[in-house]
């Protein structure tokens, strides 16, 4: 299903709602789905003023502060910043065409020959990556075949053009190295590096880490997609669509931070006890404050990138809340209150102002919010606006959010 046009609409400053653990960082990203008509569904006309100086075939980094790309005699040296330790550490990639001599120097880069020819995606972020790029015909496997939500990924994994290689400690390296993809994209996660991968890397199939969950905007995170633009020399078609996805998006955030009501909001469910919401450097925290809202930990930092609560600390600002945002996987309201009869008496739940952001949930499972919603902030931040300010946005039809019955 092809993405509906960009919509007419600032942009702010890693991460889904994540925990130092790996178990954290999933359970958080529980809390973080139409076509405009008439003026407000104009594509935008004119790209950002610092897209203009780019130079054809090559990308320039704007946004995203976990990467750089260069462009040196021979190749292209991307560099991927891990923020995990206590001092940030880099890991270099030099890209190379297929069949040409290494370019002297950088010897503690990776080499990757290009363009990719093929991709293994560990990451429903990664598909989008490809997706967003026309590329998909390019990813032959998956961590998971449920975490995948592109019609033409899911083509190919009906059609048995996919293999699935597993994740974490179940990562299946015998098959890999069989297969030998041009490239493995994987997430990385605290404590973990290359080091984990050194069974491929020794056999000879490159694995790229990125984090762009770590990023503090919508639009850094996004960004991420000139990674794989370099990866198939895609620049120009990236310079194009990514321009256009953050023009829309600084003008839609422009709306939000002129909208004269600030209503408040109340964000996610607990999960075994503990309420994961984001915190000041979020990136879900930015969406919020583009919408033109209130939330509560604005201004809270957390060195996970999301604040642990219990259930005493969120229920006064839920009982007080305009709205209620991002409610785990429910799929109506009743499914709330099943979880916990005292979540009834917040005000947004009794005033019928919940949504979820799984209005894209397929037949397997896969929320595509998660995935395309990476790559399209400027389309959840229509939904955001939408629900916040329905008088800024009268002709727009939620897409990754619904209203909960």
């Amino acid at each position: 299903m092809p993405h509906p046009p960009l919509p007419a609409g600032r942009a702010g400053g890693a991460s889904p709602l994540f925990s130092v653990l790996r178990t954290g960082a999933l359970l958080a990203l529980l809390l973080l789905g139409p076509r405009l008509a008439g003026a407000q569904a104009a594509a935008p006309t004119a790209a950002p003023k610092a897209a203009a100086g780019a130079l054809r075939g090559r990308t320039t980094v704007q946004y995203a502060k976990g990467f750089t790309i260069s462009y040196v005699a021979g190749g292209k040296l991307v560099t991927i910043l891990s923020p995990f330790e206590q001092k940030t550490t880099a890991t270099r990639y030099l890209l190379v065409p297929r069949g040409a001599a290494r370019p002297a120097g950088y010897a503690d880069a990776h080499v990757i020959e290009t363009p990719l020819r093929s991709l293994v995606a560990l990451s429903s972020m990664h598909v989008a990556l490809a997706d967003f790029l026309g590329a998909a015909d390019l990813v032959v496997g998956l961590g998971s075949f449920k975490y995948a939500s592109a019609p033409a990924v899911r083509a190919r994994i009906a059609a048995g053009k996919v293999y699935e290689v597993g994740q974490g400690k179940e990562l299946n390296n015998e098959q890999l190295i069989a297969q030998h993809p041009d490239l493995v994209m994987a997430t990385g996660w605290p404590g973990e590096g290359l080091a984990r991968f050194q069974t491929l890397e020794a056999a000879g199939v490159p694995v790229m880490i990125n984090s762009e969950w770590v990023e503090t905007t919508p639009l850094a995170r996004a960004e991420w997609v000139k990674v794989l633009a370099a990866l198939l020399n895609r620049e120009d078609l990236v310079n194009q669509r990514f321009d256009k996805v953050a023009h829309s998006y600084n003008r839609l955030a422009a709306l939000g931070h002129q909208a004269a009501e600030r209503p408040k909001v109340v964000i996610g469910l607990p999960f075994k006890d503990v309420w994961y919401v984001p915190d000041a450097d979020s990136y879900l925290t930015q969406f919020l404050r583009d919408a033109g809202c209130t939330y509560a930990w604005d201004q809270a930092r957390a060195p996970s990138g999301s604040l642990a609560l219990s259930f005493e600390t969120v229920a006064p600002v839920a009982l007080a809340a305009d709205y209620w945002l991002q409610t785990g996987t429910a799929a109506a309201k009743a499914d709330i209150v099943a979880q916990d009869a005292r979540y009834a008496a917040f005000v947004p739940f009794k005033t019928n102002r919940v949504y979820n952001n799984n209005r894209r949930t397929n037949a397997q499972g896969s929320n595509d919010y998660w995935e395309s919603g990476a790559v399209r902030p400027d389309l959840v931040l229509s939904d955001l606006i939408k629900i916040l300010h329905p008088e800024l946005l009268p002709a727009w039809q939620l897409y990754y959010y619904q209203w909960l019955k």
